[in-house]
Protein backbone atom coordinates (compact mmCIF):
# COMPACT_ATOMS: atom_id res chain seq x y z
CA UNK A 1 0.00 0.00 0.00
CA UNK A 2 3.20 2.15 0.20
CA UNK A 3 2.88 2.91 -3.35
CA UNK A 4 -0.55 4.39 -3.54
CA UNK A 5 -0.66 7.91 -3.72
CA UNK A 6 -2.08 9.34 -0.37
CA UNK A 7 -5.42 11.98 -1.25
CA UNK A 8 -4.29 14.05 1.80
CA UNK A 9 -1.00 14.95 0.07
CA UNK A 10 -1.87 13.94 -3.58
CA UNK A 11 -5.70 15.31 -3.71
CA UNK A 12 -5.46 16.59 -7.42
CA UNK A 13 -4.72 13.00 -9.13
CA UNK A 14 -9.09 13.11 -9.29
CA UNK A 15 -9.15 16.60 -10.30
CA UNK A 16 -7.37 16.30 -13.11
CA UNK A 17 -8.52 13.16 -14.79
CA UNK A 18 -10.30 12.85 -18.39
CA UNK A 19 -14.09 13.98 -17.73
CA UNK A 20 -14.60 11.26 -20.54
CA UNK A 21 -13.25 8.22 -17.79
CA UNK A 22 -15.64 9.62 -15.06
CA UNK A 23 -17.77 6.62 -14.06
CA UNK A 24 -20.47 8.90 -13.45
CA UNK A 25 -19.74 11.27 -15.78
CA UNK A 26 -23.28 10.89 -18.32
CA UNK A 27 -24.97 11.43 -14.98
CA UNK A 28 -26.82 14.78 -15.32
CA UNK A 29 -25.09 17.61 -14.27
CA UNK A 30 -24.89 18.95 -10.64
CA UNK A 31 -26.71 21.61 -9.59
CA UNK A 32 -23.26 23.42 -9.21
CA UNK A 33 -21.66 23.28 -12.74
CA UNK A 34 -25.63 24.32 -13.98
CA UNK A 35 -24.96 27.44 -11.82
CA UNK A 36 -21.85 27.97 -12.54
CA UNK A 37 -21.61 27.14 -16.62
CA UNK A 38 -25.13 29.78 -16.47
CA UNK A 39 -22.75 32.32 -15.58
CA UNK A 40 -19.76 31.64 -17.70
CA UNK A 41 -22.07 31.47 -20.49
CA UNK A 42 -23.94 34.78 -19.91
CA UNK A 43 -20.29 36.54 -19.51
CA UNK A 44 -18.81 34.18 -22.46
CA UNK A 45 -22.43 35.68 -25.00
CA UNK A 46 -22.88 32.07 -25.40
CA UNK A 47 -26.25 30.05 -25.34
CA UNK A 48 -27.04 28.17 -21.88
CA UNK A 49 -26.56 24.27 -22.67
CA UNK A 50 -29.06 23.12 -19.58
CA UNK A 51 -29.31 19.31 -20.81
CA UNK A 52 -25.62 18.79 -20.74
CA UNK A 53 -24.32 15.66 -18.40
CA UNK A 54 -21.58 15.93 -15.97
CA UNK A 55 -18.78 15.33 -18.23
CA UNK A 56 -19.97 17.55 -21.33
CA UNK A 57 -20.77 20.40 -18.78
CA UNK A 58 -17.10 19.93 -17.20
CA UNK A 59 -15.47 19.84 -21.02
CA UNK A 60 -17.99 22.95 -21.50
CA UNK A 61 -16.89 24.86 -18.31
CA UNK A 62 -13.26 24.62 -19.25
CA UNK A 63 -13.88 26.09 -22.58
CA UNK A 64 -15.75 28.75 -21.54
CA UNK A 65 -13.18 29.51 -18.74
CA UNK A 66 -10.77 29.83 -21.86
CA UNK A 67 -12.35 31.88 -23.45
CA UNK A 68 -13.81 34.69 -20.38
CA UNK A 69 -10.13 34.26 -19.38
CA UNK A 70 -11.50 32.97 -15.82
CA UNK A 71 -9.57 29.77 -16.15
CA UNK A 72 -6.27 31.74 -15.68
Amino acid sequence: MANTPDPKTEPFSNAEKDPDDWTTGDEPMTGAQASYLKTLSEEAGEPFEDSLNKADASKRIDALQEKTGRGT
